[in-house]
């Protein structure tokens, strides 16, 4: 029976450090640009995307499926980079003795 109780403590200890893990991915930012800076986004940790910044010049010069293209990049980086800073984090937390959780 100690070891179910050690097993659960465990469990607990995990699921506050991945509740820890959540809170300071949520305050990192990650900022990625495309069209060599005409658009700029910001992103937390967790991937969602706090704020867009594009050029006005980007819609003197160029159309909207332009515009379109380049803010599509800059999202589709700020999220893959919050999926790679997740997986970098992940690797950090101890799994169950029986395998990994994920």
């Amino acid at each position: 029976m100690a070891d179910l109780q050690q097993l659960f403590q465990l469990g607990q200890q995990m699921q506050g450090r991945l509740q820890q893990l959540q809170t300071e991915l949520a305050n990192r930012t990650i900022e990625t640009s495309s069209g060599g800076g005409m658009v700029k986004v910001t992103a937390d940790g967790r991937g969602t995307v706090r704020a867009v910044w594009i050029d006005p010049g980007v819609f003197a010069d160029h159309d909207a499926e332009f515009l379109s293209d380049l803010v599509l990049t800059a999202v589709a980086e700020a999220q893959r980079r919050a999926a790679e800073m997740l997986q970098s984090e992940m690797r950090k937390v101890p799994s169950l003795p029986f395998g990994s959780p994920f």
